[in-house]
């Protein structure tokens, strides 16, 4: 007759036994070592999504600063060709960002008025979404000079007569992959500026003109 091996000696052959260890401990760690991994993946997706941004309002302020159509015996032209052409540049850098739908990006023109204030001139826009410009619309600061410039409180953006700045606002809603609690659904907006390479017609080839020319035969307008 067998005899059943007590409880004790059960308990002490299980603390002896060092068998499958390693398996054991995997799957005691796993679930920790997941988290780690999908929160380090989402912080790193973050900050790369920081840098594209960033680098997107960099590009198109660049872009437009140079776009031009060459006039003979007159100063180059900027033209809503040009601003459809630097829109879909900035749209081939962030196909897959779904960018219409959850961004919009704002190109404004900053000038000086007749009275030497501070002016946006125009603006366009790329995006479904409905972000507005943190500075004013166009047409801001027309008459007068209490219109201060656009940008941050201590960076403000202002541009000398007869010059021209192209200032770009980018504004994203970032939709985290995995922990919205800790990495909560955000709007990442970025800037750039850039002055105006070459001379230009700021008018848009007329006086008092809107400044976005748009000759024959006509591209569509980007408003805001």
């Amino acid at each position: 007759m067998l005899k059943r091996p007590s409880l004790a000696r059960l308990l002490r052959r299980l603390r002896r036994d060092t068998s499958a260890v390693t398996v054991v401990e995997l799957g005691v760690s796993l679930p920790f070592l997941m988290i780690m991994s999908l929160g380090a993946m989402e912080m790193v997706n973050l900050a790369i999504l920081h840098v594209r941004l960033n680098q997107l309002a960099i590009s198109v302020a660049d872009n437009a600063s140079r776009a031009k159509q060459s006039v003979v015996g007159g100063a180059p032209l900027f033209r809503e060709y040009d601003v459809n052409q630097v829109f879909t540049g900035a749209a081939l850098t962030v196909s897959d960002l779904n960018f219409p739908t959850n961004g919009r990006v704002i190109l404004s023109s900053l000038e000086t008025n007749t009275q030497g204030g501070q002016w946006i001139h125009w603006q366009r826009c790329w995006g479904n979404t409905t972000y507005v410009s943190r500075y004013g619309a166009q047409g801001t600061g027309a008459t007068g000079t209490s219109f201060a410039g656009m940008g941050q409180p201590g960076h403000v953006i202002t541009v000398e007569s007869p010059y021209g700045m192209m200032f770009v606002e980018v504004a994203y809603r970032y939709q985290p992959m995995f922990f919205s609690a800790i990495f909560h659904p955000q709007v990442i907006r970025k800037e750039a500026s850039m002055y105006v390479r070459d001379d230009r017609d700021y008018t848009g080839g007329t006086p008092n003109g809107p400044g976005v020319a748009n000759p024959a035969p006509a591209a569509p307008q980007a408003f805001c």
